[in-house]
């Protein structure tokens, strides 16, 4: 069964996906990791002008770019025009303590500016167990307000829920957490899509520092696409190219939408000169974008599996609702 879209989500979706109505989205809206990850001492100007520099290059084969309020105004402004584009809500960061992290907005950054200067879809990143009692509800009202506020100005909304331990003393990259992944990713798709949001962009539910197992990976892909009742795409959380393009290949024949990445594809050339960075966009990074394209482009479930666009009738306007 499919959902009605309306107009502007429908559009907004089909702005950031491919022809084949799969997302190949460039993810750079990190502002906080972003900056660990410069040569110390880089000016504000320059952190813009090699993020623009990532994003104008790869945004030639991607079908939209993620991007953030900090830097990424001048990226936006120069991109691809045929490419779409998603902004950030959040503020880099989280609320509380380790184990009870809150989502922060800035209240002068708004999903109505992000209508306003013309993106495609809104991004929402929330730190989220789906077994942490009166948390998850928390985080899940949180969400319910941004998915109606997104709706309310005919935006789609993409959540990315963050999972993370809630025992100090138990570290996400532990063998520990690993075990319990599969189940935590698997049910924050089940209780997030029921929300409503117009994509969920999850993280592969296999640790694969702990485990790989192929067979186990796409089973585990496998229940998260029987789970979740909106399309769902890959994210890279940094794991190595190679452990991504495995990942983006099993998820998508599993019944991902695509892939939303980032760092797996760019990160090397964050402390690289201008003319290394050059070489490296024109070769290895463009040369990792076009083969995760060709394995969304082949294998992904095209997000119109779930949607539906409202009926083209000659008084559609009137019902429409500014």
């Amino acid at each position: 069964m499919t959902n009605t879209l309306t107009p502007g989500r429908w559009r907004g979706l089909k702005s950031t996906s491919t022809a084949n109505n799969v997302f190949t989205i460039l993810a750079f809206d990190q502002r906080g990791s972003y900056r660990k990850m410069l040569p110390e001492g880089t000016a504000y100007a320059d952190a813009v002008t090699i993020k623009s520099e990532v994003v104008i290059a790869l945004t030639q084969m991607t079908s939209a770019v993620l991007l953030d309020n900090y830097y990424g105004l001048y990226p936006a402004l120069h991109m691809r025009g045929g490419a779409g584009l998603l902004m950030a809500l959040e503020e880099s960061g989280y609320s509380g303590d380790s184990t009870y992290r809150g989502v922060i907005f800035n209240d002068a950054w708004t999903v109505a500016k992000i209508k306003q200067m013309g993106a495609s879809a809104v991004k929402l990143l929330a730190y989220y167990h789906p077994h942490a009692g009166a948390l998850t509800e928390e985080i899940e009202g949180v969400i319910t307000s941004v998915i109606e506020e997104c709706h309310k100005h005919d935006l789609p909304l993409f959540v990315e829920p963050m999972s993370y331990s809630l025992d100090a003393s138990v570290k996400k990259d532990s063998a520990a957490f690993a075990e319990t992944r599969p189940a935590v990713v698997r049910d924050t798709a089940k209780r997030l899509s029921a929300l409503g949001p117009d994509v969920l962009k999850l993280e592969f539910p296999m640790d694969a520092a702990f485990n790989d197992d192929r067979d186990g990976w796409r089973s585990a892909c496998e229940a998260i696409s029987e789970a979740s009742t909106v399309p769902w795409v890959l994210l890279s959380a940094g794991v190595e190219y190679e452990t991504f393009l495995a990942q983006a290949q099993i998820a998508c024949q599993a019944g991902a939408s695509g892939w939303l990445a980032g760092r797996a594809i760019w990160k090397e050339c964050a402390k690289m000169s201008q003319e290394d960075r050059a070489r490296f966009l024109a070769g290895a990074a463009s040369n990792r974008t076009k083969e995760l394209v060709d394995v969304a482009n082949e294998s992904a479930r095209p997000w119109t599996d779930f949607y539906t666009p409202i009926e083209a009738s000659e008084d559609w306007f009137m019902a429409y609702k500014a």
